[in-house]
């Protein structure tokens, strides 16, 4: 455990957590009574400055609140430095705390962040920006903005269900060209998966981090321009597993350390750990190996 107090980020904005039979808690209020931690409240646009502020400062750890977004941020202010990052994960998936088996229950995650050790983590860009879990080009997108506007009204579930029915209902194949491992490769489809390390292709855990899984950029393109041939696809993977998939040319799965995307537009929409993004054309990807130093289990 560092010998100071742990500059500890929080947006003000942020919603509360249940902790246990007290009911519902303001975190920063938490943190804010631990002598381990010293509080920042910090608004979500500010929080990579003021991180990296920090580590100027010659802090030892950081420890950030929130998800999936305040992690990826915090990170790119921590990158190829000797500063770790820790996390309590407040977020909705909080797909970064699960792979990396940091607790999900905010006190335990406050213990864990002052008390365990840090290991190296991998980080991906795509055109120079960082992302941690995934990024995608194509029907996602679409699907992550029609769920963001439906959940206001109907909540994050149903509208996940709602946005998935009418993406699928009105999602048309693009034009794509892949440049990865000194070979090209053309498709007509309607989605590209980027996921850093390597992923599940089974339901339910599909597009989950596969445990000690291969590392790199694991890329899934299915070679389909219809609904029906997506469907199948899918179905494939999920009842005979990815290599039959594979096997039949329906769906391309491998793993690189980058990859080109051409699009044939000067710009696109996209997606970088759930967030959407506007980006240039072609879309670079690559990944830096133990460029983190992050407080995790694995």
């Amino acid at each position: 455990m560092p010998s100071k107090p742990i500059p500890a980020f929080i947006n003000p904005e942020s919603g509360t957590r249940g902790l246990g039979a007290g009911g519902k808690e303001e975190v920063g209020d938490l943190i804010e009574r631990d002598e381990r931690f010293e509080l920042r409240r910090v608004e979500a646009p500010q929080l990579a400055e003021a991180v990296g502020e920090a580590v100027r400062a010659g802090a030892r750890r950081v420890l950030v609140v929130g998800g999936d977004g305040s992690v990826a941020s915090a990170a790119g202010a921590v990158v190829h430095t000797r500063t770790e990052l820790a996390i309590v994960p407040t977020g909705t998936l909080n797909h970064f705390a699960r792979d990396h088996e940091i607790p999900l229950d905010v006190a335990e995650a406050l213990d864990f962040a002052a008390e365990a050790t840090a290991i190296p983590a991998d980080a991906a860009y795509v055109n120079g920006q960082l992302f941690l879990n995934t990024s995608s080009v194509g029907t996602y997108v679409r699907f992550v903005e029609r769920r963001e506007s439906l959940e206001p009204r109907v909540g994050y579930r149903i509208a996940s269900i709602l946005a998935s029915l009418r993406t699928f209902a009105v999602s048309r194949p693009f034009k794509l060209k892949v440049d990865a491992e000194g070979r090209q490769r053309f498709y007509s489809t309607t989605l590209a998966f980027i996921g850093l390390g390597e992923r599940e292709l089974r339901i339910p855990v599909l597009g989950s981090r596969v445990k000690g899984g291969r590392r790199g950029l694991h890329l899934l393109i299915p070679r389909a321009s219809s609904h029906t041939r997506l469907l199948q696809v899918a179905a494939t993977s999920a009842l005979r597993g990815v290599q039959a998939a594979v096997g039949s040319l329906e769906l391309d799965s491998f793993l690189v350390e980058e990859c080109r995307f051409d699009l044939r537009r000067p710009r696109g929409d996209i997606s970088i750990d759930g967030e959407i993004v506007s980006a240039a054309t072609p879309l670079h990807y690559h990944v830096e190996r133990d460029a983190l130093r992050v407080v995790a289990s694995t």
